[in-house]
């Protein structure tokens, strides 16, 4: 078995006492990332959003939080993420091998915008990537390919999801979805020919947005939290986790 634990949306500040709008960015990545040790994940993986302020200090800040885990951690960017200053301090990967399953991360980014937009050639880039290989696959992005039933993210959420369904049709071997973005739990499903394919959404490390809201709003009574997941031979379990501060 692997054990793999999602963190995301971390919206850390150059200055490690900033405030978000309903605690401490900082000092609640803290608190998870001591929670997750705990779970002895054999790797942890970071779903975009770790800067609010797109500074090179805001990414040495997480960086030193998550240097303190136990095991191999992994990140990408998110829509308020500068790559580049983030490959300054680790590398991004877009391909992790976890032995009997394979972890594939597309970049759903567009430059300037909040939405995401894969594109032809990154949606045609995955699809020849996926051909590669026949193991169980997860596929990892910073926004999710469903609407998650709250208005204004949904019009934030992945532009091209449609051709990024069509393209993934063939492809039997992928399972799962793991988005960030949503900052919220959220589980949903859709069905390809031979077979559904789940996306998950993962709480932030930070604040927490309201599920079914039709315009932003935060919910104060949600803690932060993560996602474990559970990788056997064929199958896998996933829960999320919350964390008192």
């Amino acid at each position: 078995m692997t054990r793999l634990v999602q963190l995301t949306d971390c919206h850390l500040h150059a200055d490690p006492a900033a405030r978000s709008r309903a605690g401490f960015p900082l000092r609640q990545l803290e608190a998870v990332v001591e929670a997750v040790r705990h779970e002895r994940p054999d790797l942890v993986l970071v779903t975009g959003d770790i800067s609010q302020d797109e500074t090179h200090a805001s990414y040495h800040n997480a960086e030193r939080v998550l240097a303190s885990l136990d095991c191999p951690w992994f990140w990408f960017g998110g829509n308020h993420d500068q790559p580049g200053l983030m490959r300054d301090i680790r590398a991004i990967h877009d391909d992790i091998d976890l032995g009997v399953w394979r972890l594939l991360i597309a970049d759903t980014c567009v430059a300037g915008q909040a939405h995401g937009e894969l594109g032809e050639d990154r949606i045609a880039a995955l699809a020849e990537r996926l051909a590669q290989d026949e193991r169980p696959t997860l596929l990892a992005m910073h926004h999710p390919p469903l609407a998650v039933g709250s208005v204004w993210l949904d019009e934030i959420g992945l532009k091209d999801s449609e051709a990024l369904w069509q393209a993934l049709m063939p492809f039997t071997q992928l399972k799962a979805i793991l988005c960030g973005h949503i900052h919220q739990a959220y589980a949903g499903r859709h069905s390809l020919e031979e077979g559904d394919v789940m996306v998950y959404g993962c709480p932030s490390t930070t604040d927490q947005f309201l599920a079914g809201a039709d315009a932003f709003a935060i919910d104060e009574a949600s803690r932060p939290g993560y996602r474990v997941l559970d990788l056997h031979e064929r199958e896998w379990q996933t829960w999320i986790e919350r964390v008192d501060l």
